[in-house]
């Protein structure tokens, strides 16, 4: 005898939130990616970062350095975790892209387009990880890939 499966089909709201969670997952690592490169350059004190004086929120240039490489290799595990659909991952992937975030507008004198770049990318992150519900996802992605008939 041969066992038989249904496959589920998913509907509209799953494939929507899980688009939208691979795309959090996407972009949070690539700004971790580009983040971590931004702290290296900062940290070997690089030709590219513009100076200014009077800052309020001056940093020495090796700080703000540390500073993305943490956020950086944070975001980099967190999106790890946001490609396996974990909770802990949507809520820290929230919390790290709001911290980009905060880091590269108090860094923005030093490195202005990126900032902003940066910013915004995070911005999209945080949006897509807080529309998608857990329940338009949940089963799918507990229950594992739908099979067909054997």
């Amino acid at each position: 005898m041969t066992a038989t499966h249904a496959s589920r089909p998913h509907s509209a709201k799953y494939q929507w939130a899980a688009g939208l969670m691979a795309f959090a997952a996407v972009m949070l690592s690539i700004v971790g990616v580009l983040d971590v490169f931004r702290g290296i350059a900062a940290i070997a004190e690089d030709d590219i970062f513009v100076t200014t004086r009077n800052y309020v929120f001056e940093f020495d240039l090796t700080g703000w350095g540390w500073i993305h490489l943490i956020l950086g290799v944070v975001a980099v595990i967190v999106s790890v975790g946001l490609f396996q659909a974990a909770t802990w991952a949507r809520v820290a992937g929230v919390a790290i892209a709001a911290l980009v975030i905060i880091a590269n507008f108090l860094s923005l004198p030093y490195y202005p387009v990126w900032s902003v770049i940066a910013i915004a990318i995070s911005g999209f992150v945080i949006w897509a990880l807080c529309v998608a519900r857990k329940d338009d996802f949940d089963d799918a992605f507990e229950s594992g890939p739908p099979r067909g008939d054997m």
